[in-house]
């Protein structure tokens, strides 16, 4: 798919770059602003904040650290909504908000309604967050020249977003197919020091439910130059069992979450092999992703000789 280019330019009002950003997509219908928590209560009090738009808050709750929460809303003044999210909602350490550069814009409340019905709406679809709203709200009725131009406003908060390392919003794409068309050998392969295993470490409810229940993994870390090069994973069930117990061939790699994690879609489901037990390995061999070949996870007998250097 070919983008069309576009221009941006960056405002940060107390020069500190991890602060206030205000991010104006030039020839754009709305400014863009993106926030820290805490940062709020001396910034509140800015004139963009008292415009229509919509806006996101983003954190990550107590009960799942790889994908962020997310609570989505809109106001005629986006001000007071994020006043009373400040003092209730806990999850939130950062905030966008995307607001009509002039006060006069038009915009009425079935124009942000949509916006935010259309956020929510994407947001369930890409799967990348946990949303903290409540329900979806319903589709606004708009004439077709109102819902072409809100529909401009929202494709310039969409790609302004990825600029600030939020992608919530959009449908992963995968990253690697590294095995698409082939299944988990018959025979071993010629042997080969060049890693093409991941092993990954799973308790047993994880392992039960997604390794073998939902034939994927997420939520794990692999290094840009291995990408392209992982053709299979391996599941390291810890204790009591402490053993390489399953292999799968993967499909296909995508992102997962915002923070430099993946997900492992298998091509099959997964298969049992040999224990490979961690015997004499040193402690804390296991405690991560690691990563072997396919022709050494086969013939191991114990998990000190799965390891190659990379």
């Amino acid at each position: 798919m070919a983008f069309d280019g576009f221009t941006i330019r960056i405002y940060v009002p107390d020069g500190n770059p991890d602060g206030v950003r205000f991010i104006d997509r030039m020839a754009s219908t709305g400014l863009a602003i993106s926030f820290p928590r805490a940062q709020w209560p001396r910034i509140r009090s800015r004139p963009e904040f008292e415009r229509a738009g919509i806006y996101v808050l983003t954190g990550y709750a107590a009960e799942d650290p790889d994908l962020p929460t997310l609570y989505i809303g809109q106001g005629d003044g986006v001000l007071d909504r994020i006043d009373s999210h400040f003092d209730k909602k806990v999850f939130w350490d950062w905030g966008f908000a995307f607001v009509t550069k002039s006060s006069d814009s038009g915009f009425n409340r079935a124009h942000i309604t949509w916006l935010e019905h259309m956020l929510v709406t994407r947001a369930r679809l890409a799967g990348r967050s946990r949303l903290d709203n409540g329900n979806t709200p319903s589709e606004p009725t708009l004439s077709e020249a109102d819902k072409a131009d809100t529909n401009l406003f929202l494709k310039e908060f969409l790609q302004v977003l990825p600029l600030v390392g939020l992608r919530a919003f959009e449908v992963p794409v995968p990253v690697a197919t590294p095995n698409t068309a082939n299944v988990v050998p018959a025979t071993i392969p010629i042997a080969s020091d060049e890693p093409d295993t991941i092993i990954a470490p799973a308790q047993k409810d994880g392992f039960e439910e997604v390794f073998v229940g939902q034939h994927a993994w997420w939520a794990i870390r692999i290094g840009g130059g291995m990408l392209p090069k992982i053709k299979y994973i391996a599941a390291y069930q810890s204790q009591p069992i402490s053993a390489v117990t399953h292999v799968a061939p993967v499909a296909s790699i995508e992102p997962y979450g915002e923070d430099g994690k993946y997900k492992l879609i298998f091509t099959e489901p997964a298969k049992a092999i040999e224990p490979i037990r961690f015997a004499d390995a040193p402690t804390g061999s296991m405690q991560g992703p690691r990563y072997t070949t396919y022709a050494r996870l086969m013939a191991a007998k114990k998990v000190a000789e799965l390891f190659v250097r990379t």
